[in-house]
Formats: C-alpha cells, sequence, structure tokens
C-alpha cells in the first residue's frame, strides 16, 4: 500500500522521497521571485522598497502579503522534511556534511557576490536614474552625507540558508538530548491538534513583530523569526513519516481554506486602518492572531494540494525544483537591476510586473542551463 493512501498506517521513516515536496519547493521559489517584484508596485511598500515604481496598484497589496505570509513558513516545512529524509538517508555525520556543502559553502560565497553586486546596481540607479524611488533619494542624501555611518551587516536575503542552519543545529540539540522521544511519548500528534495548534503556536513570532513582518536579515538571530518559522520546521521533520495526518486534513481543505481567507480579509482590513505611527511597533495580537491563521492554514492547503495534484513525476517541475536553488541565490540582484532600468521607463504596472518577472526568470534559468546544471556547480547549488 502506497505511504500515500489516506488508508494507510503511519508510514516507518523512509528514504522515500515524495515528488511533491520537490514540486512545491519550486512553486514557492516561483512565488518568491513575484513577491519581490510586486512590491516595486506596492503603494504599501512604495516609501521602502529599493525599485518603487511610479504606476502602483493596490491589487498588489491585496495579493503580495498572503504570499509573503505562506511561502516561508512552506519553504521550512519542505526544508525540515528533508532534513529528516536525509537524517534517516545517511545519517547525522550525512546530514552535516550535506549542509557543509550545500548550505554553508554557497552562502559564504554569493552573500559578498550579492552584496557587492545590489550595491553596484543601486550605486549606478542613484547617480543616473531620473526617475529614483524614495529609497534611491534617500540612499543619495545618506552618501552626500561626510560623517554617514557604515550601513550594519546583514545576510540580505539569503537569510533563509541562515536560518537553516540555526534549525539544523537546534534539531543536533533535540535529538542529542532525545527530547523528541519523551515529546512522543507524552503528546500525541493528530491532524485535528495540528489544524488548531499550528496556528497558536506561529502567532507569537507575528506577535513580537511589525506587520506586515520583515525579513530577518540581522546577524544576530532574531527570536520572532525562530518562534514564527520553527512550528513549519518542526511539522516538517514529523510528516517524513506521518503524511497521513496530511491526508486525514484532505476533507478540511475548503473549509480551512474559507477560514484562511477570511483571516486574511481581516488582515488586510486592519492594514488600512494602522496608523502611519503603528509601522515600527509590533502587532496587536488580534493581527498576529489573523496572520497565524492565514500562514498556517494556507500552508497546509499547500501541501494537501501539493500530495493531490502534485505528487507525481514531472520533468519540467523537476528542472524547476533542481534550478531553485540556483534561482533563489539570484533572482535579487538581477531583478534589482533590471527594475533600476525600468524605473525611468512609462509602463504600467502589469507589464512592468511581467517584464521583470519574465526576465529575472529567463536569465536565473539560462545562466543555471549554461554554468551549473552540466558543470561541478550542480553539486554545490544544483
Amino acid at each position: 500500500m502506497s505511504h500515500l493512501d489516506p488508508g494507510a498506517a503511519p508510514a516507518a521513516p523512509s528514504d522515500a522521497r515524495i515528488p511533491a515536496f520537490d514540486h512545491l519547493r519550486a512553486l514557492a521559489m516561483l512565488a518568491g521571485v513575484l513577491f519581490h517584484a510586486a512590491l516595486a508596485y506596492s503603494p504599501m511598500m512604495h516609501g521602502f522598497w529599493p525599485t518603487a515604481y511610479r504606476a502602483q496598484s493596490p491589487w498588489i497589496d491585496a495579493v503580495v502579503w498572503f504570499l509573503h505570509l505562506v511561502r516561508m513558513p512552506l519553504f521550512f516545512v519542505v526544508a525540515g522534511y528533508f532534513t529528516a529524509w536525509l537524517i534517516v538517508r545517511r545519517g547525522w555525520g550525512g546530514l552535516l556534511r550535506q549542509r557543509l556543502r550545500r548550505i554553508v559553502v554557497p552562502m559564504l560565497v554569493a552573500w559578498p557576490l550579492v552584496h557587492l553586486a545590489t550595491s553596484a546596481s543601486t550605486q549606478w540607479a542613484v547617480d543616473h536614474v531620473a526617475h529614483p524611488s524614495p529609497f534611491l533619494l534617500m540612499v543619495k542624501a545618506w552618501l552626500a552625507m561626510p560623517d554617514a555611518p557604515a550601513m550594519p551587516p546583514s545576510t540580505g536575503h539569503l537569510w533563509f540558508l541562515y536560518y537553516l542552519l540555526l534549525f539544523t543545529a537546534l534539531a543536533w540539540v533535540v535529538h542529542a538530548l532525545d527530547w523528541a522521544r519523551g515529546f512522543a511519548r507524552t503528546v500525541r500528534i493528530t491532524p485535528t491538534r495540528i489544524a488548531v495548534l499550528l496556528p497558536v503556536l506561529v502567532a507569537p513570532g507575528f506577535f513580537l513583530t511589525m506587520a506586515p513582518h520583515p525579513a530577518p536579515e540581522s546577524l544576530f538571530p532574531q527570536f520572532w523569526a525562530l518562534a514564527l518559522y520553527g512550528p513549519f520546521f518542526a511539522l516538517g521533520v514529523l510528516l517524513l513519516d506521518r503524511v497521513d495526518l496530511l491526508l486525514v486534513l484532505r476533507r478540511w481543505l475548503w473549509p480551512g481554506l474559507l477560514v484562511c481567507v477570511l483571516a486574511y480579509v481581516g488582515f488586510l482590513v486592519q492594514l488600512e486602518q494602522r496608523e502611519a505611527a503603528d509601522w515600527a511597533r509590533t502587532a496587536p495580537w488580534s493581527t498576529a492572531l489573523l496572520q497565524g491563521l492565514v500562514a498556517a492554514w494556507g500552508t497546509l492547503a499547500a501541501l494537501i494540494a501539493g500530495l493531490r495534484w502534485l505528487d507525481r513525476p514531472s520533468a519540467w517541475m523537476t528542472y524547476l525544483s533542481r534550478s531553485s536553488y540556483w534561482t533563489y541565490l539570484l533572482h535579487l540582484p538581477v531583478l534589482f537591476a533590471l527594475q533600476y532600468v525600468l524605473l525611468d521607463h512609462a509602463l504600467s504596472w502589469p507589464l512592468g510586473l511581467l517584464l521583470s518577472c519574465g526576465l529575472t526568470l529567463a536569465i536565473c534559468l539560462l545562466s543555471y542551463e549554461l554554468l551549473v546544471r552540466r558543470t561541478r556547480l550542480r553539486d554545490w547549488v544544483g
């Protein structure tokens, strides 16, 4: 009987790889490119985003914050699942060697390169763009200061790799102290408990930061980010041998999506009613709980839909999945460079979004094909 049979007993840990998780990772990466590209046309982010464009649309804000609340939790669930899969297949030693080769080394190499590329394109935009964004004007004024302080170092958009290493270290501590076995003996995990408790578990993370939540780019671990993404990573670890939990939740898919949509509408209403002075404050509990519902049920719905419709071999989805790591590393500096150029061109926001997304993906996939897929780089970032 298949391990995806809803009538099957909970499967033992297996090194069988479920295609749906690879395919969901690819779709989450595409959502990430769309999210970052769309922020240029967001009225809410106009004063903060480097490539903020003159043409804006409230429809962008109506959509992008849903992507924001779901895509990174989905990434962490998939990361937790494959962490457990690697432990079963290769042991802890194999996992740590894989993390060194696939996470630590690429991050240390990409980090300065991404920083240099983004800084160079931003400097070019400050010097040459005739219709700069508010952010570029702020950078220009900052650079004109004779005693301008240096910007604090940050992980940039590579923060996901940083937190993946932190969660790997925490997972090793849990393993070394044998906490997982004690937890399993005292707490019975059921689909109902996951559906009800997951929003509650992640809400404190939302409460401890502003809304919408920022990227935790600081080199110092942010407790709110650990509290927010930790439960999703743990869920992914659990799903390696309890994927049946999602299959039981399948009957809740449409009611869960309705709850998710209603919570998201409530979240948007609260954002619209917020005063300008509230931007830097932590989110109220009501906003945190609404975000928790959207993040938890949106992620569960994506997982359920993935197991239902994506759990079969697909050549093009496999290609997107294998290229997703390279796309993740490359897409933001490429996107910024393209959108800086577009700032001086009068385009409607749909055309600008289509051009920036399409060209960014084309450059990332073409460079993957030429530089990674058939070279030794494939073992590191392919």
